[in-house]
């Protein structure tokens, strides 16, 4: 195959692999693997770190064969890797089950959600990475492998969240739940009335965000509860796509119209409500494209850092044009997780992808590492290798699992060799 260009999602990051394959079944795949020197698999491109980026050999695993296969029990299922979460969660509420918990978009892979760390929301939840229970794995010689908490234990916890690193995932276990409808509520709060109250709605509702832009003292609070069995939503998204995407080509023309225009946005935010199948509300449209930082704090630090960044933001009048996300997630014990230090607030800081960003996230990055920030893998992050064993303790023990099964880094690209030291 003669050499083609790939973009990630936000269209940051561009790569011209020697080769981008589809490979229809495991042989196929076996021959393309012990083929070639340097592999990467994508999924949706929804990665805004060079996650994929490879001059070698690019895999997309959407044609592979594969079944969801539904333990007796119901409990767990096993899923072909590289379907999208959208194909799986529909697939899954066919047969009556669902996610117990799920972000707010769906195209992505569901082994490259669980190898980044994706995550919805809500106090007593895990990220994505916390329901996988087993996988099955091709590795570096064609040959493949089963590991869960009994079987290969070190290469399942490091497969937990590994960025790929380790192999090709093929399948993986998850943990399912009895299918169940949701009820979206959308209200808009002071944010100081919502600092004041964050705790009780934590507590209160099972799902709960918001968003603030940074030139209001207003913010978009967000629940979602289960519900009784309803029909299908009618409206696909929690927003107003057009009318954002309006107004950020016009921030993105005059920057200085960037707090006026959000203030005006805020007043225009009436309450609203969404039903249905919890997988068609958890997922909402998301086609305005942008550039993205995310941060893991320790919960209790989250509105500090939120205070200080807009704080920043107002103080240099600096034109970011997107909300920030304000998310809760619950501790893990996974070793390369951001949450494995306990529970977390989540907060992301997005950017118009036509407006600059570079400058803003690289300044914005250090105010939320001293309030304790870990970054999301797949957002822009600065991290080197010097950064990792402060951060994640377990970062040895990861390198010597990668190092076992993969000893001439055929699954690394160069972005992840330097962050880990793979190859020295």
């Amino acid at each position: 195959m003669t050499k083609t260009g790939w973009q990630n999602w936000s269209g940051s990051v561009h790569a011209t692999p020697s080769r981008i394959a589809e490979p229809r079944n495991e042989a196929e795949l076996a021959q393309i693997v012990t083929g070639t020197d340097r592999v990467r698999v994508t999924g949706a491109g929804h990665s805004f770190m060079p996650l994929c980026e490879t001059d070698g050999t690019l895999i997309r695993l959407d044609r592979m064969e594969g079944e969801l296969d539904i333990a007796a029990d119901g409990a767990t299922a096993w899923a072909p890797a590289g379907w999208s979460l959208a194909r799986l969660t529909e697939r899954l509420w066919e047969a009556g089950y669902s996610f117990l918990n799920q972000g707010d978009v769906n195209p992505q892979s569901l082994a490259g959600a669980i190898s980044t760390g994706t995550h919805g929301t809500g106090a007593a939840l895990g990220s994505l990475s916390t329901i996988a229970r087993g996988f099955r794995l091709m590795l570096a010689d064609g040959s493949t492998i089963t590991c869960d908490a009994d079987e290969n234990g070190e290469i399942f916890e490091a497969q937990r969240l590994s960025l790929g690193l380790l192999g090709i995932a093929l399948a993986i276990r998850i943990e399912i739940v009895p299918a169940y409808h949701l009820v979206e509520d959308i209200r808009a709060v002071r944010l100081a009335e919502l600092t004041e109250q964050w705790d009780d709605l934590a507590d209160e509702y099972r799902h709960v965000e918001f968003w603030v832009f940074p030139y209001s003292d207003m913010a978009i609070l967000k629940t979602l509860e289960p519900c009784d069995p309803c029909d299908p939503p009618e409206k696909q998204s929690d927003m107003a796509e057009k009318a954002f995407a309006s107004y950020c080509k016009t921030v993105r023309r005059v920057p200085k119209l960037a707090a006026s225009l959000q203030r005006q946005i805020m007043k225009g935010v009436k309450p609203a409500e969404r039903r249905g199948p919890a997988y068609r509300i958890f997922p909402s449209e998301r086609n305005v494209r942008f550039e993205e930082i995310e941060h893991q704090l320790p919960r209790a630090n989250g509105f500090a850092a939120l205070a200080e960044v807009i704080d920043w933001i107002r103080t240099n009048k600096l034109p970011v044009s997107f909300p920030f996300e304000f998310r809760l997630v619950a501790g893990d014990d996974i070793w390369m997780s951001p949450f494995n230090a306990g529970p977390c607030a989540s907060i992301s800081m997005h950017q118009y992808a036509e407006m600059p960003w570079r400058e803003i996230f690289a300044d914005a990055e250090p105010i939320f590492r001293e309030h304790g920030g870990r970054p999301h893998w797949a957002k822009r992050h600065t991290l080197r290798f010097d950064d990792l064993s402060a951060l994640y303790p377990k970062t040895e023990d990861f390198r010597a699992v990668c190092r076992e099964v993969d000893p001439q880094g055929k699954f690394a690209n160069a972005h992840l060799a330097a962050l880990f030291r793979l190859g020295e």
